[in-house]
């Protein structure tokens, strides 16, 4: 069952079905289950801190069912996205069921499309990259890989990361300050290691853009083979997916910052600089993504024998209803900044 339970993640293209082909408030079922009915459930189910010991942990490391479960994610997403082009396609653009399968697309692309290539996208493999590419260009998000790779992960709890909100800071404003702060700083990434290599900035093994080619390629065959109404729809559930994206980078960060020494550098990245939870279905359905702060500790390390880390800040939720929660910035500084301030005074 540790193995089998991952499978859950298969749950969301089975909503979105139940999406494509439902009427009225029904098209927006995957969003109940996920951003609904889960909060709900996580409130009564205990966090699992558990860990693998360190025999078990090295026998799941090396099985190959967890990969199986990453490689899946490929053909499912792409086989959803053709079919939602389809469906979409034959949907009135002014019902309520147009706007309903693009947020279950949308979540589609955020979870399988985003998430899991993030997953595949640390691997040192090249074929587990390129798999990872392929799912981040389902949601036009590929830019994600050279900056989160390269550059969250260095810059990660200081000011010159765009994905670590400040505290204070509104979701709304950080969906654009991060989306658009990595994509500018995923270009400079790229442009160095060209100048490095002493290769032309706008050369083809800049991933950039390679990446633009592809996103356009996309963007013109949607367009060709579908028309204009799909193609609208696409994006409108490319941004669902990229905004739940933000909005995952805005929790697993908020207001945590790395103390820079007496010769002015930062302080390694440690456990405290990642907001973590052990609520068990957001941590299934997101690969173990909740336990951010072992991820950041080593982001190679796969995703099945993540550790839950006793000296890491814990959310009182999972990452599902923390997400909701974050939706209301009121409500989301009155419970975050109390848990900052306590911190701060343990320190």
């Amino acid at each position: 069952m540790k193995r089998v339970k991952y499978f859950s993640v298969y749950l969301l293209p089975l909503t979105a079905y139940v999406s494509f082909h439902g009427e009225g408030l029904t098209s927006f079922f995957p969003v109940f289950v996920f951003f609904v009915l889960v909060p709900l459930l996580e409130l009564f189910l205990k966090p699992d801190h558990s860990n693998f010991d360190q025999e078990t942990a090295l026998l799941e490391k090396n099985s190959q069912v967890y990969d199986w479960i990453l490689y899946l994610a490929v053909p499912v997403q792409v086989g959803m996205l053709i079919y939602f082009f389809n469906v979409i396609g034959s949907t009135p653009y002014d019902s309520l069921e147009f706007y309903g399968r693009i947020f279950a697309m949308g979540l589609m692309c955020g979870v399988m499309g985003i998430n899991i290539g993030h997953e595949l996208g640390h691997r040192p493999e090249r074929i587990n990259q390129l798999l990872g590419e392929i799912l981040l260009l389902t949601s036009l998000n590929t830019h994600f890989l050279p900056y989160h790779n390269e550059g969250h992960h260095r810059e990660v709890a200081t000011p010159q990361d765009p994905a670590t909100a400040k505290r204070g800071q509104w979701l709304f404003h950080f969906w654009i300050t991060s989306h658009f702060g990595s994509y500018f700083k995923a270009w400079k990434i790229e442009a160095s290691r060209m100048r490095k290599r002493k290769k032309p900035v706008l050369s083809i093994q800049n991933r950039m853009v390679m990446y633009s080619i592809a996103n356009v390629l996309v963007l013109g065959s949607i367009y060709y083979f579908f028309g204009f109404q799909v193609l609208i729809a696409f994006v409108l559930a490319a941004v669902v997916g990229i905004l739940l994206l933000e909005t995952v980078n805005y929790i697993e960060h908020y207001a945590l910052l790395r103390k820079i020494s007496d010769k002015g550098r930062y302080e390694r990245v440690r456990h405290s600089h990642s907001w973590n939870s052990d609520h068990q279905i957001g941590r299934l359905m997101l690969f173990n993504l909740s336990r951010h702060s072992d991820h950041h500790y080593k982001a190679s390390k796969k995703y099945q024998v993540l550790k839950s880390l006793d000296d890491s800040p814990q959310m009182p939720t999972g990452y599902p209803g923390m997400m909701v929660l974050a939706l209301v910035p009121p409500i989301w500084f009155g419970l975050m900044n109390p848990h900052l301030d306590r911190m701060t005074q343990e320190t």
